[in-house]
């Protein structure tokens, strides 16, 4: 059979998409777990006519259907060597909804904080939501049978799941719903699967032993939280619902292409965080139980390893200001009621009563928006616990398993006798309320002793549970990870059941093989299995602490945070966005390079095409770095990567002009003339655009007709003020000095007028165009020049300051792990003492020094658009508070992410559609809507250069809106 052959026939035969070549096979390889297989395609389809013609082609070629939505599974549910099949692209549309009754239609791929956005208007919502909300899946969570923090009061998805429409083994389609048991006897006499299929379940519900058998051999009903293996005890003559089976499924059973859910009114809109803060975590299991007896909406635990990492996370350290001292965990009671009067009263009581049992320890109380700050922080723990630096991390192996909670102190103390046996550290936390905590034991899965290590705790563990008659599974289901216990769990009858049904539902195996029943040792087909290599090169960045670059790239754990929408906020990943296609996020990146750096496929490892495709659409943005729960910064992954290949092939003419610009325009100050005319000029300017590839649609940036030095210089020789505020240095990056030194000149004049001495230091250019290049050579030699010219002059009381955010940040970002090892000391000192212009003014405002007096008071509205690097390495905010210190001047924060210009990303002719694509998400619509007289205000001189192209409207750098506001 020729392979490729069949996969073309099928191709011309899809409305949706099928790639099968090396780079998607690659991206698809893993999903959020241990595990790593090369699948045989992948598959967008559109419709479940599509799926239909998936399912006969996998029939007819013995091949299984792997179906996936986000891929944030964490037993490697989506991992394996058949044809993916991927909902999330195309299959996403709401189709109905019914508000009387309460029930909505969608199809698989529809994000769960998407729909519930859609039902927000209509008082309503799907009462089950995972951590990962803003980017997984219906598809998933009716897979996996889905809870979530308030699973408390909503349960999991089963419970919401009215019917589904599943297309079967043999191609067909139909719907599972509740039917009545005259209806199954019917069903059961037919033809065909469906047949087959009732037959089966009505010899096995027909025998009361069995039943009986099933039932004890199931967790005890009291625990909710209940998602190993085929839910055969919620299968019952007299209320008969195959959707409740193929619930927790994960496809193995069959592929939903609709689903009808059950919803629920929106919560009380008074609620309350109390968080606990426990000196232990026997001290947390004990408070569970007494926080349980005042109607928690839900209860939530993190340890102390949670804690710290989240102080070491750019975005989630804004999360801890609920947080005193250093507990050993903290337990997260939400708490809510119709009126504040009764929230306070019964938050009072909870916290009464954990004096009275003499927990000592402070209780915070949060409110109104600061609340989802928490669940934040709370929801970042996964993607927390993969920024732990090195190869030995808290490994998803046991993280899954649920005891009724009156259990829980003693089954946790059996886990602590086992974790000690085989001296282990692990990590505790997320559902303490249903009785399901993460346990994350923290193991090296390089090591062969570790791997023993990693199926010894999942089989005792696996015993634990089974001594507590508990669920091996609370909510992340069974996958690879977990199937070879089931039989332990349930006994042989009960699983040679499960195999039964499982093969009446799918006799040739083509759904989801090798999950659920009949998997391979747990410990088989891990991502460091084999052939894996730790990569040893010598690096340009230096990434010790991350335990090296490899290790840097392995903190992608694949938990999809940069898969969330634009509507979730942040900017995080902004060619995903704008795309839609999983090849452009920042997993998928991370998985090609951990998978070709570590089992190269040709001589030349840097030049792997399928790297450089996969980089290809990475603006660039450091949006990873801090929105990245694990920290993986991409930016600077790529600029490595690329310097490496740059020293196997060779620099293109493109890229060296651009990574050269400043040198170029350096020398054309003096000319500027010459320099605008040949920009400017149509045939001129066509020919350097031919040259640089760039887009014919843009315009290129033309010189100032002095720069900032030479302008300074000229200010300066007629005659200075007096300065009693304070002295500072300012940073006169390329971009200002040489094409917007009216900007820079307004910057000067602003401090001064304000009480301050400017003086413009001797330095280099920063070396940003080279660094967004990956000329990490030539960046780093800028990077020396500039830490040597600087490092004797700038104090805390004369700090460096700049105004072009990537320029002045990279001080702060890339020059302490760039720079010379005798410089890096050097490096560290200067970057706590470098400012963007807001920043140092802010502080100043702070300080008393700058007042609203100083400016005029007539009104003005502002729209902010941040760059982001200032997102992601400062913060917009302060743009905001400085602007908004004339008295009548209001400013309003453009919820957009990356402007899509990124540099030079968006002058290419090769990217100029996308990037015009990603303004058009958010900011141009709102710039567009803006009253003629609202200021539009971005601090990045690319985004200003987008605006203007993109609408029309002109831009102004925040320095120049205050300045004009100078009384």
């Amino acid at each position: 059979m020729n392979l490729n052959m069949e996969f073309d026939n099928l191709k011309n035969r899809l409305q949706g998409e099928l790639v099968n070549d090396n780079l998607h096979r690659i991206i698809y390889a893993t999903d959020a777990s241990a595990y790593r297989e090369l699948p045989l395609a992948v598959i967008y389809p559109k419709s479940s006519e599509d799926i239909e013609k998936v399912v006969l082609f996998a029939n007819q070629n013995n091949m299984t259907i792997i179906p996936r939505a986000a891929g944030t599974s964490l037993a490697g549910q989506v991992v394996g060597n058949g044809i993916i099949l991927d909902v999330s692209k195309y299959m996403t549309s709401i189709l109905e909804l019914n508000e009387e009754e309460k029930w909505v239609i969608v199809e698989p791929g529809v994000v769960l904080d998407e729909l519930n956005n859609y039902l927000k208007p209509f008082g309503l919502f799907f009462g089950p939501e995972t951590s990962t909300a803003n980017r997984c899946c219906i598809g998933g969570m009716l897979g996996n049978n889905s809870c979530g923090s308030h699973s408390l009061v909503y349960g999991a998805t089963r419970e919401h799941t009215i019917e589904t429409n599943v297309i079967l083994s043999d191609g067909s389609s139909t719907v599972f719903k509740k039917i009545s048991k005259g209806e199954v006897y019917k069903k059961a006499k037919g033809n065909g699967i469906e047949a087959d299929i009732h037959g089966k379940l009505v010899d096995i519900l027909s025998d009361d032993k069995l039943v009986q058998e099933i039932e004890d051999s199931f967790p005890e009903k009291e625990l909710t939280r209940r998602n190993t293996a085929y839910a055969l005890d919620e299968i019952k003559l007299d209320d008969f619902n195959l959707a409740k089976l193929f619930a927790g499924s994960e496809g193995t059973l069959g592929i939903a292409t609709e689903i009808k859910l059950s919803l629920v009114d929106l919560p009380p809109k008074e609620k309350a965080l109390v968080c606990v803060h426990c000196d232990s975590l026997e001290e947390s299991f004990e408070a569970n139980l007494i926080a349980l007896k005042h109607s928690p909406v839900a209860v939530e635990l993190m340890d102390k390893n949670i804690l710290e990492l989240s102080a070491k996370n750019i975005e989630q350290s804004q999360n801890r200001f609920f947080i005193k001292g250093e507990p050993a965990a903290i337990l997260m009671v939400e708490l809510a009621f119709a009126s504040k009067a009764e929230l306070d009263k019964v938050a009072g009581e909870l916290e009464a009563d954990l004096k009275a049992h003499h927990f000592n320890g402070y209780c915070s109380r949060v409110y109104g928006k600061d609340i989802s700050r928490v669940w934040t922080l709370r929801k970042a723990g996964l993607g927390l616990l993969s920024s732990m630096p090195g190869s030995a991390k808290p490994v998803s192996v046991i993280e899954d398993t649920a005891v009724v909670p009156k259990r829980l102190p003693a089954y946790m103390k059996d886990f602590k006798k086992l974790m000690d046996e085989y001296n282990l550290s692990c990590v505790y936390h997320a559902h303490i309320g249903t009785g399901e905590l993460h346990l994350r034991p923290i193991l090296d899965l390089k090591e062969d002793g570790d791997k023993k290590l990693f199926r010894t705790i999942a089989r005792e563990t696996a015993l634990l549970v089974k001594k507590h008659r508990g669920s091996l599974s609370g909510e992340h289901g069974d996958g690879r990870l977990r199937g070879e216990f089931i039989p332990l769990m349930f006994g042989d009858r009960v699983y040679e059941l499960m195999r039964e049904v499982k093969a009446t539902f799918d006799p040739k195996g083509i759904f989801n093989s090798n999950k659920i029943v009949d998997t391979p040792p747990m410990d088989t087909s891990l991502r460091y299995d084999g052939d894996y290599n730790d990569i040893k090169v010598k690096t340009y960045f230096d990434f010790s602490d991350q335990k090296g670059w490899l290790s840097a790239i392995e903190q992608c754990n694949g938990s999809g945070d940069c898969r969330k929408a634009m509507e979730f906020g942040g900017t995080m990943c902004p060619s995903y966005r704008a795309t839609g296609d999983e090849k452009d996020t920042t997993r998928a990146r991370a998985n090609v390079l951990r998978e070709l750096l570590s089992r190269p496929q040709s001589a030349k490892i840097f030049s792997q095409p399928e790297i450089l495709e996969a980089l290809e659409l990475c603006v660039s943005c450091k949006a990873c770095k801090s929105e990245c729960p694990s920290n993986v910064d991409m930016t600077r992954l790529k600029a490595e990567f690329m310097q490496h290949y740059y020293d196997e092939n060779s620099v293109s003419l493109k890229v060296w002009m651009v990574a050269n610009l400043p040198s170029f325009q350096a020398v054309f100050s003096i000319f500027p003339f010459l320099y605008n005319f040949v920009v400017e000029n149509s045939l001129t300017s066509s020919l350097l655009k031919k040259i640089l590839c760039f887009a014919s649609e843009r315009n290129l940036p033309s010189l100032s007709k002095m720069s900032l030095c030479s302008l300074n210089n000229k200010l300066s020789k007629k005659g200075g003020g007096i300065y009693a505020k304070g002295k500072l240095y300012l940073f006169a990056d390329e971009f200002t000095s040489y094409m917007e030194a009216d900007i820079g000149i307004k910057f000067i004049q602003l401090m001064n007028n304000l009480g301050y001495e400017v003086e413009i230091p001797r330095h280099k250019e920063s070396g940003r165009t080279a660094l967004s290049k990956g000329l990490l050579k030539k960046a780093k030699k800028i990077a020396n020049k500039n830490i040597s010219l600087l490092k004797d002059i700038i104090t805390e009381d004369m700090p460096l300051v700049g105004i072009e955010p990537s320029c002045i940040l990279s001080f702060r970002d890339e020059y302490p792990n760039l720079v010379d090892n005798s410089l890096k000391e050097s490096a560290i000192e200067l970057a706590g003492n470098t400012f963007l212009f807001d920043e140092y003014i802010l502080r100043e405002i702070k300080k008393g020094n700058i007042s609203s007096a100083d400016f005029k008071d007539h009104k003005a509205k502002i729209f902010l658009h941040g760059h982001c690097h200032q997102k992601s390495l400062a913060s917009v905010e302060a743009s905001r508070d400085i602007l908004s210190l004339p008295k009548n001047y209001e400013v309003e924060m453009i919820p957009s992410g990356c402007c899509g210009m990124a540099g030079a990303f968006g002058y290419e002719k090769n990217h100029y559609s996308l990037s015009m694509k990603m303004g058009e998400q958010v900011l141009f619509p709102y710039v567009r809507k803006a009253e003629e007289m609202t200021l539009i205000s971005a601090p990045g001189t690319s985004c200003r250069q987008q605006i203007v192209d993109g609408t029309g409207k002109q831009a102004l750098h925040p320095v120049e809106i205050l300045y004009d506001a100078l009384k």
